[in-house]
């Protein structure tokens, strides 16, 4: 028998105003007053003065039923259940300030490195005219990092959710906060895999620089990923040479294009890919990394065990109705057999 869940779970506190409901319909709003109760003292109470409080109640009673109808009680309908195959992939993406470079989208200066990272990325997830189908059945997450590292979507296979958070990954402004952590950006994605149930994990590590802050070296990351039998592809994104990178002139106060040298740890970049049986890559422009994520696509695939239900059976209904009709009875024989007088 498949459980019950709750589409609006939080709606369960509203149980809890149940006392308020209570008192709130016992309250007196006038009254009458006598000089002595002493001659009624001794008469027996009526069964209508024992059940004088049962509207009361039926109100209390009531509000549970309407907390439980409005969190929305509803069980998934087993015939719609899904499964794909996939693998379980953490993106490691870098957005330090050398990111800012205008040098993967040729004779346009108008886009920087992690514009283009993340369009890629957007369509190895979704698809796109030149990335296939994009990768439905994987669950996927993302890891942001320059001189810290940052998980910012956990392994899932919503999708959408994950490429909007994408889009709104920013290049680093402060300086305080700039810098190239690689090994705590892998490290990271190591340990979000770690507790992945599935026979194939991986670590995609993009950068544009070299290892020039953090607490764990980049070597120290892949040994963790070696042990966990978690492969790391590794991607150098930037041209060879030099590129064009904003910078303000000192002179004019105006933001100006410099030409800077590229300098990626392909060394260090191809010991992790190599020591944890991935492979490393070189992107120089928009068209080669997409190729890049081509290949990685062709990856080897495992059955996923997270269940979808692509439809589900509401049962809001009785609750709503019990409440409606508790309201009713409360209401009617408040007015009628249980008449107050004021």
């Amino acid at each position: 028998m498949t459980d019950w869940e709750f589409r609006d779970p939080m709606f369960l506190l509203l149980a809890l105003l149940a006392p308020l409901a209570y008192w709130l319909a016992t309250r007196v709003p006038s009254r009458i007053s006598f000089s002595s109760l002493e001659l009624l003292s001794g008469s027996p109470q009526s069964v209508r003065g024992r059940l004088a409080r049962l509207p009361a109640l039926l109100l209390a009673a009531a509000v549970p039923l309407l907390a439980v109808a409005t969190a929305g009680p509803r069980t998934p309908d087993a015939k719609t259940k899904t499964s794909g195959e996939g693998i379980s992939i953490m993106m490691v993406v870098d957005r330090s300030g050398s990111m800012q470079a205008r040098d993967l989208v040729p004779n346009d200066v108008r886009i920087d490195r992690l514009t283009v990272v993340k369009e890629v990325f957007k369509q190895f997830v979704l698809g796109g005219q030149n990335a296939g189908n994009g990768r439905p059945d994987d669950r996927i997450g993302l890891v942001a990092f320059a001189r810290y590292a940052d998980s910012l979507c956990p392994l899932t296979l919503d999708h959408g959710n994950l490429v909007a958070l994408a889009e709104e990954l920013n290049i680093v402004t402060r300086r305080d906060e700039d810098g190239t952590a690689l090994g705590d950006g892998l490290a990271l994605a190591v340990e979000r895999l770690r507790q992945e149930r599935t026979k194939s994990r991986v670590a995609i590590l993009l950068t544009d620089g070299v290892n020039n802050t953090g607490a764990i070296d980049p070597l120290q990351a892949a040994e963790l990923a070696l042990r966990e039998q978690i492969k790391v592809y590794c991607i150098g994104a930037g041209t060879e040479g030099i590129a064009p990178v904003p910078a303000v002139d000192p002179f004019t106060g105006r933001t100006v294009l410099a030409q800077q040298y590229v300098e990626i740890d392909e060394a260090t970049l191809k010991a992790v890919a190599d020591k944890t049986g991935g492979k490393y890559f070189r992107a120089t422009d928009e068209a080669s990394l997409m190729k890049i994520y081509s290949e990685i696509d062709r990856l080897e695939r495992t059955k996923i065990h997270e269940l979808r239900y692509l439809q589900y059976h509401e049962h809001f209904g009785p609750f709503a109705l019990g409440a409606l009709g508790l309201m009713v009875v409360a209401a009617l024989s408040s007015s009628t057999v249980f008449r107050r007088t004021p």
